[in-house]
C-alpha cells in the first residue's frame, strides 16, 4: 500500500466533484455513503447537534439548510425526529449537481418539509438566503483554507447557528477506511474519495487557523468518533 504524507491538505479534486455527474456509479456512491456514514456513527453526529439546538426552542418554527446535501439522508432523519417532537421545521438541502438533487428528492418523498435546491453556495441567490441554522456534514473539505475562510464569514452572516461535521486528517482513518472500502465497496468512486476526503480533511490546527482567519472567536470545537471534528458557533 502506497504510504501518502498526511502532514498537509490534500488539493487532489474526488470523483464526486464533477458536479454534472449522472452515472450510475454517482449514485451507487450515495447509497453506500449513507451506509458507511451510518455504521460509522457520521450523521449522528450533526443530527445530536440539531436536536440540541432545537430542543431549547422547541415552539418555533426553523429553517434549517444543509449544504452538500447528498442524498438527503441527513435532513429525512431530523425531519422524522422532529415529526415525534411536533417541532415545526422547513428543511433546506442544497447541493450544486442537480443530479444530486434529483436523486434527493425521491430519497425523501413523503415529507414535504423537506425542499430541495440545485444551487452554488457561492453565488449572490444563495449568499441572500438566510435561517437559523446551517449545517455541513462531511462537505467543507471539499474547499481550500481561502475559500473555507470566506465561507465561514458568509455563514456566519447568514444563520444563527453553524454546526459543522468533518473528517479528521489521521493516518489511522486514512488507511482503515482504504481498507473498508477496498473489502466491503463496490464503487470505484466510493473506494477512491473515502481516503482522499480524509487527506484533504481537517487537523485540529487546521480548524484553528481557519477560525482565527475568519475572525470567528466563540466556538465549540470538538473531537468525535469515528475520526470527525464537529465544530459549532
Amino acid at each position: 500500500m502506497t504510504k501518502v504524507d498526511l502532514s498537509y491538505r490534500s488539493e487532489e479534486e474526488e470523483i464526486m466533484d464533477d458536479l454534472s455527474d449522472d452515472s450510475p456509479a454517482l449514485y451507487r456512491a450515495l447509497k453506500e455513503l449513507d451506509i458507511i456514514n451510518h455504521w460509522l456513527g457520521g450523521n449522528a453526529i450533526t443530527l445530536s447537534a440539531v436536536k440540541e439546538t432545537l430542543r431549547k426552542h422547541p415552539d418555533r418554527e426553523w429553517q434549517i439548510a444543509d449544504l452538500g446535501c447528498g442524498s438527503g439522508e441527513i435532513l429525512l432523519k431530523i425531519a422524522k425526529w422532529c415529526r415525534t417532537q411536533n417541532i415545526k421545521i422547513r428543511l433546506h438541502g442544497f447541493d450544486a449537481n442537480p443530479n444530486v438533487v434529483a436523486y434527493a428528492q425521491k430519497h425523501c418523498e413523503g415529507y414535504p418539509e423537506i425542499a430541495f435546491h440545485a444551487e452554488n453556495i457561492f453565488l449572490e441567490d444563495f449568499k441572500n438566503r438566510k435561517f437559523d441554522v446551517i449545517c455541513c456534514t462531511l462537505f467543507l473539505h471539499h474547499f481550500p483554507q481561502k475559500e473555507l475562510v470566506n465561507l465561514l464569514i458568509q455563514f456566519q452572516a447568514q444563520s444563527e447557528k453553524v454546526i459543522i461535521n468533518d473528517l479528521h486528517r489521521h493516518s489511522f482513518a486514512y488507511y482503515s477506511i482504504k481498507w473498508i472500502t477496498h473489502f466491503f465497496s463496490k464503487s470505484t468512486m466510493v473506494q477512491n474519495d473515502a481516503c482522499l476526503s480524509v487527506w484533504r480533511a481537517f487537523s485540529k490546527k487546521d480548524w484553528k487557523d481557519i477560525l482565527k482567519l475568519a475572525g470567528i472567536k466563540n466556538y465549540e470545537l470538538g473531537w468525535r468518533w469515528a475520526f470527525r471534528w464537529r465544530l459549532i458557533y
